[in-house]
């Protein structure tokens, strides 16, 4: 996944104002205890972060 989708999706489920703010605060235990940011930038693969961020948040299976 490219990060120009994975970042469509993450404004499509949160908001664009919103999305964004979640990436950088919220800490995922599904990230190793890490941010979507911080994932993203220690070299997680996006299609993997975005998992993680729908398991977490419970997004609807048809937005996955």
């Amino acid at each position: 996944m490219r990060l120009t989708i994975f970042w469509e999706r993450m404004a499509d489920h949160f908001g664009s104002g919103y999305a964004d703010s979640f990436a950088r605060d919220h800490v995922l235990s599904e990230l190793g205890g890490r941010t979507v940011h911080e994932a993203l930038d220690a070299g997680w693969e996006a299609k993997d972060v975005w998992r993680a961020v729908c398991g977490a948040m419970d997004v609807p299976a048809e937005k996955r």
